[in-house]
């Protein structure tokens, strides 16, 4: 979640919904994000709307924070039915930050009981914390585990501590097999995030890291490649000559290092930069996002989807926690999506996936593009498949570049 809010229109004080949102939703998924916006130390590489926890107080405090976002779960569901759309069960609910596991446990079982409380949960639904790999103990663990939680994912990034030291991660590595197992303990299944490019990481750094994740035996992995965000305190040890630039070389040689070694250990590539052990354990909140179904987001600058409308709340934690105080939208601003806008983005986010794009969904100039594509086998960044346009390992590379390509004019 960048820090940065994008531009839009205003949002409506009572939050409504245009009848818009409304069209079709029975037949949409629905899930619930909550944004966590606390860290115990702030990464140099991180530009998410995020805060240490001694930074901030009334409402937007650590300790208040949980009824502040009830308060918004209440909203939400409130704000839903006023807006003619129907009650769902949530299919996923994700917990991200900052570091939602700084708040107690008991706390994030508060907000999950919320929302259950007012939506369901459907059947075998899916929901996840993220999780510092200093932040949790056996019986955190077990409290989530109790609450509903299904699914940890632990922020791990790296194996070797040189790497650590730049990213600013305050855990070692020795810690991230005791939490795995900890979780498994617990009955929660496991992710591990890593990140590949960090300045002076060699490959073999990365080869040692990917190694090190896979022998935890992780039901999911995701590996992101490291973007240098302005403002950030790393973009300034760059800018400066203390470390050494991104290099996109070196990031397609780590990338693809990451798809055989991941792949040959028996994890399945279904997105851009995940893998799953088994199709049943991708990430079911994150495909929600990238096939366009609806979601609320909790808290300071989360963003929200339903039916085409697209919105997110105000950056700083205090003016979130006032605006739900006077019971106010927390939203900053808001967009309505034309039928041009959606195919769009439709386009780019399933060409990410492994199922890809349904050929016959582009239009005609976009079939021709394809043509196109297919025709020039050299170059070529995808490969036509039972009617779908999917990725190649080159083209999951050039993700951005093939959609430009595949859109109509």
């Amino acid at each position: 979640m960048p820090s940065v809010l994008p531009l839009g229109d205003p949002a409506p004080s009572d939050g409504l919904l245009p009848p818009q949102a409304a069209d079709g939703a029975a037949d949409r998924a629905f899930g619930l994000y909550v944004h966590i916006p606390f860290c115990a130390v702030r990464c140099g590489y991180c530009d998410f709307n995020t805060y240490t926890a001694t930074e901030l107080g009334g409402g937007a405090s650590q300790d208040a924070y949980a009824s502040t976002a009830v308060s918004e779960v209440d909203f939400a569901a409130t704000v839903l039915r006023a807006s003619g759309i129907p009650d769902r069960p949530m299919s996923t609910v994700f917990f991200g930050g900052g570091t939602p596991t700084l708040l107690p446990a008991e706390d994030l079982a508060r907000i999950l009981a919320a929302a259950v409380g007012r939506w369901g949960l459907e059947p075998g639904a899916e929901v996840t914390t993220e999780a510092n790999p200093d932040s949790v103990t056996p019986e955190s663990l077990a409290v989530l585990k109790n609450a509903g939680f299904t699914r940890v994912s632990f922020g791990m990034q790296s194996a070797v501590p040189h790497v650590l030291k730049v990213l600013d991660r305050t855990h070692t590595p020795s810690r991230v097999p005791q939490v795995v197992q900890w979780a498994r303990d617990a009955g929660l299944a496991v992710s591990l995030d890593l990140i590949y490019g960090t300045p002076g990481e060699s490959l073999d750094d990365w080869r040692y890291s990917l190694e090190t994740a896979l022998s935890y035996e992780p039901d999911h992995i995701s590996a992101y490649a490291l973007i240098v965000e302005d403002g950030t305190k790393l973009a300034a040890q760059i800018r400066r000559g203390e470390v050494p630039g991104i290099d996109d070389d070196d990031h397609a040689d780590k990338y693809e290092l990451a798809d055989q070694l991941i792949g040959k250990a028996g994890l399945g590539w279904y997105e851009v930069s995940n893998w799953a052990r088994t199709p049943d354990q991708a990430c079911r909140h994150n495909l929600a996002y990238w096939r366009g179904d609806d979601w609320w987001g909790i808290g300071p600058g989360a963003h929200s989807h339903v039916g085409g409308v697209r919105w997110w709340n105000v950056k700083h934690p205090t003016a979130y926690a006032g605006r739900l105080a006077q019971g106010l939208s927390p939203a900053a601003g808001r967009e309505t999506l034309d039928d041009g806008t959606r195919d769009m983005e439709r386009i780019m986010l399933e060409a990410r996936l492994v199922t890809g794009v349904g050929i016959s969904s582009l239009g005609e100039s976009g079939r021709k593009e394809v043509a196109g594509l297919i025709a020039d086998a050299l170059v070529e960044p995808a490969q036509a498949f039972r009617g779908q346009l999917v990725l190649t390992l080159k083209g999951r590379l050039l993700a951005d570049a093939v959609v430009r390509r595949i859109l109509p004019d």
